[in-house]
């Protein structure tokens, strides 16, 4: 919506749109049309995505997104009060968040973000600290799209699902997933795009989760196409589906490890192999043996206990999964930490597959792509399909953009707010980012668009056991970069900028960012810097690292894109410990 363009002014008090647990928290949905609540478009827009995780959240009642407990807000008293700061934060005011509850507005100015937060981050970390803190109500955990508001369905993954099988098919499939049958459990919110991006790839998708009801919600918006009666049947249907070279997406409801096991003990041999369960909180994982309402009864009355015989579960299952890899069958972690959780376990043998970044998807983060991703607030599909266009016009000698959003556009569902996430890579975030603001200020789109990504980013992240495992120069463990990401974004006039840190993720350390196109030359100002800095950090985090594609990158675009590197990286030598 441009500057100039008239708008509704029928404000919804917070009071008008009290909750009640019973009757309306479950089907909050995230506003759409012209209708201005707050005080300006980008406070707006930040109150829509914060709906919108909310219209997609796994249990919306306990505020729980995805990924077994990634929360949006501390508790409902915080919810509502986010709410309320939202629809009255002026132009020149920023609000302070600290782990999902809202604590300070200050007085900034119009250039500064609107909203800053702080969460998950606490020191001498372990699962067990961490319960104990979100119990005395002083935290909650993150995940990485949840409590920064910026969940857009289980579509915000599904391109890093597409790519990564789309690198394993090149690895180790010649190239083709069609007769090719993956084996893989986990339909939450992350897990639930695997069926879907097979299908996409032309292959078959056989996965396992023991919440039907997730299942259910799966089937419901298009990622799987078939509910398997049993696991006996789910592997006759992959067979069938295989041999005839047709694409299928199977689910059943079942634990990962039984589906395993027993695809091992009955000689069924997939070609690739992986899972994307919760086995990153073992509260959140299901062990074999139990039922998802059995499990909720048990985490309540014997916490420890429950830590304890999910983490040797797990341990069974990355057996399974290591058995298969001694048959030769491709084998990999998918991000969910079940490695590290099956070490801690006492498993020896628990990082003998390798994990998904290091081994597929590394490629990308060179060139400073990731999950970009952009939600139209005017809620109306119309406007996505419009920025569909622009990204096939201005990338259009772009394989690997264009392969997807021509895929993306027959295949993936609006699940609330239309979004798409594409992965743009350093200066062409910051290319489309300034034509969609010109498409709002002339008209073209009818609302504005929020540019986010997920945390799984090129620059964004740190966690030696899975997004910065086995770098060249050993830096695994240095979290320099998240920070580096959020102080510069946070200089470039992001709208929203999250610095959180996971201890389930493996001792990582993250941000979140949104960036807010309303078609206003404030705007085209503020994301021409923070559309830049985003992904050139991560170029330059590689680079640093010693990848000669990142250099590549940074010296050829970077002086164009308002990026200088250092001279030495031109030259042979690198500094060592010696020159210290």
């Amino acid at each position: 919506m441009s500057a100039e363009a008239p708008r509704k002014t029928e404000h919804m008090s917070v009071s008008d749109a009290s909750f009640t647990k019973k009757d309306v928290v479950r089907n909050i949905t995230a506003q759409r049309g012209d209708t201005l609540r707050c005080r300006g478009w980008k406070q707006e827009t930040i109150l829509r995505m914060l709906e919108n995780n909310m219209e997609v959240a796994e249990h919306p009642d306990q505020l729980v997104v995805y990924g077994g407990i990634g929360k949006a807000a501390r508790n409902w008293e915080s919810y509502h009060a986010i709410v309320e700061s939202l629809t009255s934060l002026e132009d020149d005011e920023t609000l302070v968040v600290q782990s999902g509850m809202p604590v300070a507005v200050f007085a900034t100015h119009e250039l500064a973000p609107r909203v800053v937060m702080a969460t998950t981050n606490f020191v001498r970390p372990s699962w067990q600290r961490f319960y104990e803190l979100q119990d005395q109500n002083l935290t909650i955990f993150a995940q990485y799209t949840a409590a920064p508001w910026e969940y857009i369905g289980t579509q915000g993954v599904i391109q890093g699902t597409f790519e990564t099988l789309r690198s394993v098919a090149n690895v180790h499939l010649d190239g083709s997933w069609e007769g090719k049958v993956l084996l893989c459990a986990g339909m939450g919110g992350m897990g639930g795009n695997q069926p879907r991006a097979m299908t996409m790839l032309g292959g078959v998708a056989v996965c396992a989760d023991v919440d039907e009801r997730i299942i259910n919600n799966r089937l419901k918006v298009g990622y799987a196409d078939v509910l398997a009666d049993s696991i006996p049947h789910a592997l006759e249907l992959a067979r069938e589906a295989a041999d005839a070279k047709r694409p299928l997406g199977i689910t059943v409801v079942a634990n990962a490890t039984e589906l395993f096991e027993y695809a091992l003990e009955h000689d069924f041999r997939p070609d690739v192999v992986t899972e994307m369960t919760p086995a990153h909180d073992p509260l959140a994982y299901v062990p074999i043996g139990h039922t998802v309402y059995e499990a909720e009864e048990y985490r309540k009355r014997d916490r420890d206990a429950y830590f304890a015989e999910s983490r040797q579960a797990m341990a069974r299952q990355l057996k399974a999964m290591n058995a298969f890899y001694d048959l030769c069958v491709p084998t990999f972690e998918y991000g969910n930490q079940i490695r590290r959780e099956s070490e801690l376990a006492g498993f020896e043998d628990a990082y003998k597959i390798p994990g998904f970044v290091s081994a597929y998807l590394r490629p990308l983060f060179l060139e400073g792509r990731g999950p970009f991703r952009w939600t139209c607030a005017s809620g109306d599909p119309a406007d996505l399909a419009r920025l569909d266009d622009l990204v096939l016009e201005l990338f259009a000698d772009d394989e690997l953009v264009t392969r997807w959003i021509t895929l993306a556009r027959q295949h993936v569902p609006i699940e609330a707010l239309p979004a798409r996430v594409c992965y743009l890579g350093f200066g062409q975030r910051k290319k489309f980012g300034l034509a969609v603001n010109e498409l709002i200020k002339s008209g073209e789109v009818k609302g504005p668009v929020a540019f986010s990504r997920d945390n799984l980013d090129s620059g964004s992240i740190i966690n030696p056991t899975f997004e910065s495992e086995d770098m060249p120069d050993g830096s695994d463990f240095i979290s320099d970069w998240p920070y580096l990401n959020g102080l510069l974004n946070a200089s470039s006039m992001c709208d929203l900028i999250a610095i959180q840190a996971n201890y389930a993720m493996g001792d990582s350390v993250h941000t979140g960012v949104t960036m807010i196109a309303d078609g206003t030359d404030i705007a085209a100002f503020r994301l021409k810097a923070a559309l830049t800095v985003d992904s050139g950090i991560g170029v330059v985090r590689h680079g640093q690292a010693g990848y000669d594609r990142a250099r590549e990158v940074a010296t050829t675009l970077g002086p164009d894109e308002g990026l200088s590197v250092p001279l030495w990286w031109t030259r042979e030598a690198t500094f060592g410990p010696e020159d210290a």
